[in-house]
């Protein structure tokens, strides 16, 4: 049974999207976990495209996988091609859908630490900064050069070619400029920081700068603390610093709220899938009545 509590807030964070002229949404990892995308965990998804790799390795997580010191490159590559396979091939969680159908006609930009696309796949390329890269890119490991490579479709094929948990050396990546080893265009030691890096962030602060005088909400989905220099915390400085700007995070365990923000913002213990669907439902009785 739904709860007043539960009820006010979903009330609240309706009324604060609709009051919004602008809206900044900060995505993160409790987004996909909310999909049934969890990198933590070894679940179904996790059986249905890594049991090989389970088995062979001891491996228990897709991250497990990710960070896993194989022997070779042709059995890294086995596995990471069956990364950016999951990645491309998985359909678009519903909380994404849900979200889309509340802020499509709003004026909205999304910031998101994902490397998994679902953004992307949802909202227009525009509108998304994918500010830790992006699973489906490689770049030179070096990196000897600015350019990174969509390999999604590469990536397919490849994983048409594995035996066992390895693939034929031939057909490892290769960099086609120093000819060195290929790495995945995500946050490491050797994550390319050039122009699509740089690009991302200006396209995220060309919409604060256009919008930061306006009523502006910050919506925080699914960020913890790993890493909350990125989102939580410009999300709170910026709350806190400019005059009509709110604050809601949605998260089951790190729904954080400073104490200076508590007449700024919304913090909401529950998980992401039912909330979103409950504030899109309670949006469409509203259109509905208004008719």
């Amino acid at each position: 049974m739904l709860t007043e509590q539960y009820l006010d807030n979903i009330d609240n964070i309706l009324q604060k999207i609709e009051e919004a002229d602008a809206i900044i949404v900060g995505g993160a990892a409790g987004m996909s976990a909310a999909a049934g995308y969890n990198w933590y965990l070894n679940d179904a998804n996790f059986q249905k495209y890594f049991s090989a790799f389970a088995e062979e390795y001891g491996i228990d997580s897709i991250f497990g996988g990710f960070y896993y010191k194989f022997r070779t490159e042709e059995e890294r590559w086995a596995y990471l091609a069956t990364l950016i396979n999951f990645v491309a091939d998985v359909p678009i969680g519903q909380p994404y859908k849900d979200l889309y159908e509340i802020i499509h006609d709003k004026n909205y930009y999304i910031l998101t630490t994902n490397q998994d696309t679902q953004f992307l796949q949802m909202f227009p390329e525009e509108k998304v900064s994918a500010i830790q890269g992006n699973w489906t890119y490689l770049q030179c490991g070096s990196p000897c050069h600015d350019d990174i490579y969509p390999y999604a479709e590469q990536a397919k094929d490849l994983c048409n070619h594995i035996v066992g948990t390895k693939i034929p050396s031939n057909l490892v990546p290769k960099c086609p400029v120093c000819g060195g080893k290929m790495e995945l265009w995500v946050r490491s030691f050797v994550f390319l920081e050039g122009s699509k890096f740089r690009d991302e962030h200006r396209k995220y602060r060309e919409f604060l700068l256009e919008n930061h005088e306006k009523k502006v909400l910050f919506l925080e989905l699914g960020v913890g603390q790993m890493t909350p220099m990125f989102i939580k915390e410009p999300f709170w400085n910026m709350t806190y610093s400019w005059s009509d700007a709110y604050y809601i995070t949605i998260n089951p365990k790190d729904a954080l709220l400073p104490h200076q923000l508590k007449d700024k913002g919304l913090a909401v213990h529950e998980n992401i899938a039912p909330v979103l669907q409950d504030v899109l439902n309670e949006q469409r009785k509203r259109k509905q009545d208004a008719v």
